[in-house]
């Protein structure tokens, strides 16, 4: 069974910073690429950043310069760094595991439950 735990969320003020960490269990971490997906209230859900499986890191314009991923396939583990924390930036933060087209999971992917963040002055 796939699971992936996202942790790290809180409660933060403005300008404060954030590592937000999902850990993946029940494939091969290191043939999947791990993107970072986030709902504010009332929005819908949209992509942030994504890691390929050879480190290869993509952002929306949005966050460029503010977030940063990263993935330690040796802990199984992606992270979400967050700097500069704005009270746009609330929402639940979602993980998502997509098996590339070398693992025998291809075609399939794997979502998190989420990390709440709430940003507040």
């Amino acid at each position: 069974q796939v699971q992936l735990v996202e942790s790290g969320g809180g409660l933060v003020q403005p300008g404060g910073s954030l590592r937000l960490s999902c850990v993946v269990s029940g494939t091969v971490f290191n043939l999947n690429t791990m993107t970072w997906y986030r709902q504010a209230p009332g929005k819908q859900r949209e992509v942030l950043a994504a890691i390929s499986s050879g480190g290869t890191t993509t952002y929306v314009d949005s966050v460029k310069g503010r977030f940063t991923i990263a993935r330690d396939n040796a802990q199984n583990t992606v992270y979400l760094q967050i700097n500069v924390l704005k009270p746009d930036d609330t929402a639940i933060y979602y993980c998502n595991a997509r098996p590339e087209n070398h693992s025998p999971q291809y075609g399939l992917e794997f979502w998190g439950t989420g990390t709440l963040v709430i940003v507040f002055s």
